[in-house]
């Protein structure tokens, strides 16, 4: 019978051994060792015991699932009315629906017990701070398409997805930067600046990405010493590795509201492209929500194609003070 407890020191090298023995995803490490679950895990200050739930067997740990939160609107802190549940694995060979679910109940008792409101499954901007460089990509995706198990948990559960996330890669060596009199114009506009590790802006952005190397590009207008357009980028280490490409995930593309429809956020990724086709990068990684039509043709414009798929799960409940989940999720993704 299945005995369900926190998580134990001693528990990262039989976790890992779960992971390795999971089937072949494109967005799952492989292999996982103990010490990379601890970088991007149980290392992180705002990592909870309690609520990163083990399976076992005769002992033996068969499973697990990882609940937590995300920020506050400041990002300065955690908000408890939102939880999701980031992660829940069976060790090969234990893929048993009923300790599926009974891991998923787990994860949202932890959750309701802590003040959450409404829950989610598939972490994703902002409840994305675990796994990043481990699952996913160039963010944290929510559930990957591929994993049927967890899918299928969730509509069991009372789930409903909530949204999905369409994920995009542009081979550098075929990628040809726009040549045209606006191109031309912008290189006498505007400057190229970027800023290797960046300061992060709150506490909970250095919770995301303080453990990885970001490297953020900058258009500058001069004649205002203005930045009108950024976007960045992170080494995807170590998932891009078993990739066998040296590849760099792109977020943060943004262009200020009075500076847009101008061509710059094209000339950004041109030149930060360049830069990083120089150094080695052989593919960016980038991922929108797949109802973002003009997101997606944008991208596919600078020669990015689809690879993969993912979904966030949401449950609605019925708060103690008479409110929906609904309200309470009007600040969520």
């Amino acid at each position: 019978m299945y005995q369900l407890r926190p998580f134990l020191n001693s528990d990262p090298p039989h976790l890992a051994e779960i992971w390795r023995s999971q089937p072949p995803q494109r967005a799952l490490l492989q292999p996982v060792s103990a010490p990379l679950l601890e970088h991007a895990v149980f290392s992180k200050m705002h990592f909870d015991r309690e609520g990163f739930i083990v399976a076992t067997l005769d002992d033996k740990p068969v499973g697990f699932v990882h609940a937590g939160f995300g920020p506050t609107e400041d990002g300065m802190g955690i908000d408890k009315s939102l939880g999701t549940t980031h992660m829940m694995m069976l060790r090969g060979g234990h893929e048993d629906l009923g300790l599926a679910d009974q891991l998923l109940e787990a994860s949202e008792n932890y959750l309701r017990a802590n003040g959450a409101t409404v829950f989610y499954v598939g972490g994703i901007q902002p409840l994305n701070s675990f796994y990043l460089g481990l699952y996913g990509g160039s963010e944290i995706p929510g559930v990957m398409e591929c994993n049927e198990l967890l899918r299928e948990c969730c509509n069991r559960r009372g789930y409903r997805e909530s949204c999905q996330v369409t994920i995009l890669q542009c081979d550098l060596a075929r990628f040809r930067p726009p040549l045209s009199r606006k191109v031309r114009k912008l290189k006498r506009l505007v400057r190229l600046e970027e800023t290797l590790d960046p300061v992060s802006r709150d506490w909970w952005e250095a919770c995301v990405w303080g453990s990885q190397q970001r490297d953020c590009f900058h258009l500058v207008d001069p004649t205002q010493d203005r930045k009108v357009a950024s976007v960045s980028f992170w080494d995807i280490q170590p998932l891009s590795t078993c990739w066998g490409i040296c590849t760099a995930g792109m977020f943060d593309l943004y262009v200020d509201p009075e500076f847009r429809r101008q061509g710059l956020a094209t000339y950004i990724l041109a030149e930060s492209f360049r830069k990083l086709r120089h150094r080695g990068v052989v593919t960016v990684e980038a991922q929108t929500m797949s109802t973002n039509e003009a997101a997606i043709a944008f991208y596919r414009q600078q020669s990015f194609e689809e690879v993969d798929r993912g979904m966030v799960f949401r449950k609605e409940s019925t708060l103690l003070n008479g409110s929906t989940a609904t309200e309470a999720a009007a600040k969520s993704v």
